[in-house]
Parts: C-alpha cells; structure tokens; sequence
C-alpha cells in the first residue's frame, strides 16, 4: 500500500494542491519557504502516531492567508491510498474505515482530515438567505476558531481540489448560497476512534536537520534512546541481572565512602544546630540514586565516532556538522527498520531537506541507495544534487504565486518517450531549472556567458535577482526541455532565445567568386533554410502554450549584437585577439563599418576565430552600462521576468540615473529625476508620468526602449 495522492485545501500556503506520488522512492522540490515542512506535516496529522491527538484541533494560522476572511471555510487534508492488500485484517481496517464505496475487495482508499464550522454554524450560514452579504458578514464577525471542530473520515469520493465540489460542500461566499445538508455523503462517514490506521503502518518521520547537538541532548528526540527504548524488551535477564546487583553495590559503595558520611553528619548537626531538636528532621541520609532499570541506564549511553581517525573517537558535539547529522539521519533510518521489521501491512519514510551540510557525493549516494522493500520514501529538497538523480516521474515541484504556492507534476501528460528525453537532460546537466521562478533557454555559450552581463550592465540587477534562470541547452533541441514548462506540468514562464539565422550580406552566386566566397555563401544559405525550418519547428511546438514563448535572433547573437550599434565593446577587445598595430586598426574599420554586411562579417569572424565561447569571455570584459541590449533578448528577459514590480522598476531606473548622470555637474536633474522615482515606487505618479520624467533626463538611455515595452 503506498500514497497515491495528497490533497491539501486552504491549509497555510496551499490554497488548492493536488500531490500525486508513486511507489518507491518520491521527490518533492522547493525554495525556501515554498511549503515543504507544511505538506510533510499535513501528512503527519494522519498517519504519525507520535503526534498528539490535539494538533488535529487546527488554529487560525493554519488558514491560506489568500483566503479575504478564513472564517466560514473549511480546511481539508485528503490522503488516498492505491494497492491495499487483500489480506483478510487489512481489508477489514479499511472496510470499516477508508475505503471507497463500491469496490471489493478495497483497492483504493482515502483518510481524510476536515476542520470544519461545528453543526450549529453550519446551519446558521445555511439559514442565510441567498445574496444577504449583510448577514454573511454579522454572521462571520461572530465566528471565532473554538467555533470549529476536527472530524476523521474514510470512504470520501469527493475531488476536494475541484472549486465546484468544494462550493457544494462549503458553500458559495459570493452569492451567498450555502447546502442545506449539513453531513454531505461526498465528505466520506466518520472514523471511530476504536480503530487507527497510525497504530497499524509504520511511518518515520526525520525533520530536517538544523541543530541536530540539540536534538541529541533532548531524551524525546534523541534517536539513540529511540533505539535503545525499543530494545530494553529483547533484554535477556540473565545477562541483565548481574548489572543490576553491580549497580546496587556501587550505590552502596558510594553512599559508604568517609566524604558521603561526613557530609550527612555535617547536614544532620547544622539542621539541629539551626532549627533545634523539636524540628529538626528525624533522619537524614545521603544515597546513591543510580538507576537500575534499563531503559534508565540506556539513557547514560553516549555515542562517540571516529570521524577522521578511527584511533580517536569524539563526542557527538565534536563532530563537525555534516559528520552530525550524517549520524543522526543514521540513526533515524536505523530506528526505521526496526519499526518495519515488526511486519506493518505499509512502511512510510519522510525525510525532510536530508542535505543541511552534507557533502554533494554523499546527498547523491544517499537517495541512490535509500531503497527498502515494500517502503515508500518521499524526500523533500532543495538540493540541486538530490534532485538530479530523481526519477522525473515521482517528482512534485513547489512554486510560490502570491499568497499561496502551486504544486507541479512535471511529468504528467508526456509520453514516456518525453519523459526519457527530460530525464537523460536533467541526468547530464544540473537541474536548477527545476526550481526556477523563471527560465530562458539559449542554445549556446556566447548567450551563456553574455546574457546575464548585459542584464547586469543595463539593469543593475543580475538575472538570479530578477528571478529568472539562463539554462544552455548547448543545441537548438529546445523542445525536450521547454516540454516541462506547460499549464498541466510546471506553470513558469519559459522564454526560448535561439537563431534565425537570415543572411546579412549577399548570397547571389556569382561564377566570378572565389572558392572560398562561394562556399561562405552556400553555408549562409544553408543556414538560413535551416533557421526557416527551427522557426516553423518551434513556432508549432510553443502554439498556443501560454507558458513558452520564442524569441528569435534574426541573424545570429554576433551579428545583432552589432546590428544593436554595440560596435566600441569588440573594438576595445581587439588587442587581446590581434598584438599587431595594423591588423587592430584594420579590425576596428570592419567593425566600425555601418554595413551589416561588413561589421556583421567582422563580429562573426572574431567569433570563429578565438571560439564563440572565449569571445564571449573577452567581450564581457569591456561591456559597460552604455551597452544595448538586443531587441529580442531584452523581450525574452521581460516575458520570463514578468512585468516588473514598481520596486524592481525603481532600482533599475536608480541605477541608471546614478550611471548616466554625473552628480557633481548635474545634482539638480539627478535630484529631480530620482525624486520622481521615488513618487512611481510610493504610487504618487504613474508608469506614464515616469517615462516623461526618464525621456526628459536621460534621452539616449538604453534602458529607454527596454521602458517602453514594460
């Protein structure tokens, strides 16, 4: 038996999440606070034994804060189960309790947690007529969390993500329509408490690891005790009892020694001394209080390693943090296997972010190897190593939008073809486009090197601070990666850069031409034919995807690099290529040339000659805030970007005024100009009245066409 789906429905950030997950092994992917740690506990609320009944009873704060008033909805944590058993106690668990109506034996089955308006509410907001928003909202003011119950239910039918069903169930807070069916049969019937699935499965949970010294000194959570505690029952008592008369005497020996006594006779005469005989105690002793239970003894056992050194051996706060909680994930995996050893009928393991200040081979090797029989495993991670060796189909990928975050199969949909093509991708490069809030795909390293420092000389923003990740495919074979970015797998912005490849100069066979020039020109028709069939290629594959979007170069990044008059950032780079005086002089002609069909020629050549890539290296050197960036790559930065925020605006509008502007000579334009920014980031003056103010200071910026588009 294994989880098939999670649902969570406006509990914290998740206003509507359907998680799906396979047997085996299970990833989940995520920035920082993207909700990992709160989908591992909604799980926990249903199937962890070891947390307290009365964190079922939810609290405010576990509302979605996108909700406009929390009071009213309901909080649903769905699970459903696949593959039960048909073993005879197993199906009668789930007969009584989860399983679906309708199939025997039960193969499928679902446990839910709903928190809930209690009965009396519930009939109160259906009592309300349809449209009375004035009711609605006396009546809402009057509701506080103690007004709510926690109920357990099997046997649900219901798609809980589906906003019709829950607007059946809840009711409609617009319209103010609310079922008059107070227990509705969708929601599944309640579960007795005489039978608990959590005492039935057995599930590990290991939080992640952030101060795990802590965790070793607390006897609750220290796994060392976990494992010792559930060992003290195999302990064989003739083994055991010689300890026990050992401790006994070492008490007494210690309660003999001449300080011991001396001390009681000190105490006992100063108490007499001080309080007189009447009230002074009758007896007084000191005694050795040494436990002689095991489980209490096991408590005095510390664990020591050798981390470097097996000669010497340290104490566990010694150890360097990866060493740590390397031994501590150990232990928790160990306490595991003592649990499945005892035959429960399904084995869950949650290991949340396993990869704190764990070396990249190790994070590797571990989820290569953490594979138990008959076990499901779900990881969470933000760990770029951890998610490179995921299998693409048991993956879930977090995205926060707003108030809530969205949950992303990015396999769902693909054919296994599709699916085999991604993941032989994400197995060869490293993956962090699975946790991009955006993404621009190129082809090549000139884009790969050059991209993000024009971003960062126009913008002063780099690329990761807008959010926006450059992957190089290192091909034009976009479509096996841009596959993922789609409305039924990850719902980001994807921008593909990539060549037209139109030709720049004439092409027209000539029988005058040399060899060499007939051939150049074969190879630029070529070229542009195959630019033609990638453009109608990729213009069929992203039709009607409202996630991908095309950019083409029209020629290619060279050549418009220079069509978009960066002409002076290759020159200043010329006596780097070329040592002699006269061959710079004549480069710098060809480049300074206003023919495309010159300077194009010249860029390119450049390019071929020292390698596209180590071209793109020595250019970044020279590029300067007065560079422009080309057309098309300023388009595909702003689609994946998004529309910028007034703030990001106002920083990049900040910047340029600080580079375009000298402060000594023009303090009055600069002050002006930056208090109007300061006006747009507040809301005092719009987008319009801003491109004025910029236009009149800085009429030839570059970054005045990139404003026009926003």
């Amino acid at each position: 038996m294994h989880i098939s789906r999670l649902q969570l429905v406006n509990y914290r950030n998740f206003a509507c999440a359907n998680f799906h997950f396979n047997k085996n092994i299970n990833t989940i992917i995520g920035e920082n606070g993207s909700g990992k740690t709160n989908v591992f506990r909604a799980i926990r609320l249903l199937l962890d034994e070891n947390m307290s009944r009365s964190a079922l009873r939810l609290e405010e704060r576990d509302f979605n804060r996108g909700l406009v008033d929390w009071r009213g909805h309901w909080i649903i944590i769905s699970l459903q189960f696949d593959e039960v058993s048909d073993d005879e106690a197993i199906q009668a668990l789930f007969v009584h309790q989860t399983g679906v109506l309708g199939e025997d034996p039960v193969e499928r089955a679902t446990l839910n947690l709903i928190f809930r308006p209690k009965a009396s509410v519930r009939q109160a907001f259906a009592e309300l007529a349809a449209g009375d928003q004035d009711g609605l909202l006396k009546l809402r003011e009057s509701i506080t969390v103690l007004d709510y119950e926690p109920i357990l239910t099997g046997k649900s039918i219901a798609d809980f993500t589906d906003p019709a069903v829950y607007r059946a169930l809840v009711g409609n807070f617009d319209t103010v329509e609310f079922p008059a069916v107070l227990e509705a049969p969708a929601i599944g019937v309640r579960l007795p408490h005489s039978l608990a699935i959590q005492r039935e499965v057995c599930f590990t949970y290991v939080q992640a690891l952030r101060d795990v010294v802590a965790e070793f000194h607390n006897t609750r959570t220290n796994p060392l005790f976990a494992l010792l505690r559930s060992k003290t029952g195999e302990i064989d008592h003739a083994e055991f009892d010689p300890i026990v008369t050992q401790v006994a005497q070492l008490n007494e020996s210690i309660e003999l020694l001449t300080e011991v006594k001396a001390m009681r006779s000190d105490i006992h005469g100063t108490i007499n001394d001080a309080a007189g005989d009447a009230y002074a105690p009758a007896s007084l002793s000191i005694r050795s209080d040494l436990p002689a239970e095991a489980e209490k003894l096991f408590q005095s056992l510390k664990l020591f390693v050798g981390e470097t050194d097996a000669a010497h051996e340290d104490a566990i706060h010694e150890l360097s943090l990866g060493g740590a909680n390397l031994i501590f994930l150990t232990l928790k995996l160990l306490q595991f296997k003592y649990q499945r050893d005892k035959q429960s009928f399904a084995n869950f393991l949650l290991i949340e972010e396993p990869e704190a200040h764990i070396h990249t081979h190790i994070q590797k090797t571990l989820f290569d190897r953490l594979k138990y029989p008959d076990t499901q495993v779900i990881f969470s991670t933000h760990s770029t190593q951890i998610s490179e060796v995921s299998n693409i189909r048991n993956v879930n990928i977090l995205g926060r939008t707003g108030n809530y975050c969205e949950v992303y199969q990015p396999a769902h949909g693909l054919t296994i073809k599709q699916q085999d093509a991604v993941q032989r991708y994400l197995d060869a490069v490293r993956c962090s486009l699975l946790f991009a809030k955006s993404v621009v795909l190129v082809e090549g390293d000139a884009e790969e090197i050059l991209i993000p420092i024009l971003v960062k000389a126009v913008f002063g923003l780099s690329l990761d601070e807008l959010g926006v990740s450059l992957i190089n495919i290192r091909s034009t074979g976009f479509e096996n990666v841009a596959n993922l970015f789609h409305v039924n797998r990850i719902r980001k912005r994807c921008s593909i850069i990539t060549d037209r490849d139109a030709t720049f100069f004439d092409v027209t066979p000539n029988p005058a031409d040399d060899p060499e020039l007939a051939k150049t020109k074969r190879d630029a028709i070529a070229s542009a034919e195959d630019g033609n069939r990638r453009f109608d290629r990729l213009t069929g594959f992203a039709a009607g995807n409202p996630y991908v979007e095309l950019f083409f170069a029209p020629h290619t990044f060279e050549v418009d690099f220079v069509a978009a008059g960066n002409r002076q950032p290759i020159v200043r780079a010329l006596p780097e290529i070329y040592h002699q005086q006269a061959a710079i002089e004549r480069w710098t002609d060809w480049i300074e040339e206003p023919h495309l069909a010159t300077s194009g020629w010249a860029a390119l050549e450049l390019a071929k000659k020292t390698k596209k890539g180590w071209f793109a290296i020595l250019l970044g050197r020279y590029i300067d805030h007065e560079v422009v960036i080309p057309e098309y790559i300023a388009d595909a930065i702003l689609f994946a970007h998004g529309t910028p925020s007034r703030n990001v605006l106002a920083k990049i509008l900040r910047y340029r005024a600080k580079c375009s502007l000298d402060p000594d000579l023009e303090a009055v334009e600069l002050a002006s100009l930056t208090s109007s920014i300061s006006q747009y980031e507040e809301g005092v003056i719009d987008l319009a009245g801003l491109r004025t103010e910029v236009l009149g200071k800085l009429p030839n910026d570059a970054i005045l066409p990139i404003l026009a588009k926003v």
